[in-house]
């Protein structure tokens, strides 16, 4: 048991977060090192079940109707060993009226060659409400393959909000494909954040379908490579029914011999549908650079700051 703790500990110290955390009875957690489940507890109308799998586990979460967590629920995914493969294979289900939101930390702190693949399938009752915050801590050697794949439907009046990020450590490779389909008066907001060095790889294709009347979409990529990286975003947001309302945003900041690709799509199928789009690819705004310069700060300090500024929440 202690080394357990031990792991545990290691793994929230990485992330960035108080392992105390975990001690509070009001806050269920999920704790995943390899193929071992380290930690798990629920709270009243949470259901979890979890089965290890050789590589990875295998996890059924179930919100009951009408039940509100009052605290969030903490997922934490982690590779201490420096290679291996770790699956994530989850279903999700939010049943009607039920909110809950969740803190989920993927921890790779001494990658050498480690895959870490997900598969979700997440369905968002009607009235429901899921907040997903994911963030990743890789190791500086950038030896991380990371596959996360999602697929959601979010019922009437739900609403499906991801946030994603990646800005410490090496990415290493990540391949995002998440594809989402909205019913009436649901509200869907998925953003990505990711910072990509060296030889780094990253590519985000994301899909959202609006099929409900007054379904509404926002699908967000903010994104910087240097040296040699490299990005490539897919944003698909369809609208077919009255009153849908979306907006695709793509800003990424490119220094040094980085390469960045933005594919915004739009497609509307109604005539009273209405769907934005925006993408800005390029260097460091210059009067930004100029004013920071000008206080005395060095030209590649400036940067920093001002891509660090992108990359915030």
């Amino acid at each position: 048991m202690s080394s357990q703790l031990n792991v545990i500990n290691d793994l929230y110290v990485h992330s960035g977060r108080d392992p105390h955390e975990l001690d509070d009875p009001e806050v269920a957690h999920l704790v995943v090192n390899e193929n071992r489940v380290m930690g798990l507890h629920a709270v009243p109308g949470l259901q979890v079940d979890v089965e290890e799998l050789s590589d990875g586990i295998s996890a059924v979460i179930t919100l009951a109707a009408g039940t509100i967590v009052a605290k969030p629920v903490h997922l934490c995914f982690g590779m201490t060993p420096e290679r291996g493969v770790q699956r994530i294979n989850m279903d999700v289900s939010v049943e009607r009226g039920a909110k809950i939101s969740l803190l989920a930390h993927c921890v790779f702190p001494f990658a050498v060659d480690v895959q870490h693949i997900m598969e979700a399938r997440i369905r968002i009752g009607e009235g429901a409400e899921y907040r997903y915050f994911e963030k990743h801590v890789h190791s500086p050697a950038g030896g991380v393959k990371v596959y996360p794949k999602a697929r959601v439907e979010v019922a009437p009046d739900g609403l499906f909000q991801t946030e994603f990020e990646l800005i410490q450590g090496r990415v290493g490779l990540i391949d995002i494909d998440y594809e989402a389909v909205c019913e009436a008066r649901s509200l869907l907001d998925m953003s990505a954040r990711i910072s990509g060095r060296a030889d780094d790889v990253i590519k985000i294709s994301e899909t959202a379908s609006l099929v409900g009347e007054k379904a509404k979409g926002v699908l967000t990529s903010k994104i910087a490579v240097r040296q040699k990286a490299r990005a490539e975003v897919y944003n698909k947001l369809i609208a077919n029914a009255a009153y849908a309302r979306g907006h695709v945003d793509c800003k990424e900041i490119v220094q040094d011999d980085g390469i960045a690709t933005a594919v915004p799509i739009v497609d509307v199928r109604h005539p009273k549908a209405h769907v934005t789009h925006e993408a800005a690819i390029g260097s460091v705004d210059s009067k930004q650079l100029e004013t920071l310069m000008s206080r005395g700060l060095s030209e590649d300090d400036a940067v920093e700051i001002i891509i660090n500024g992108l990359l915030s929440r």
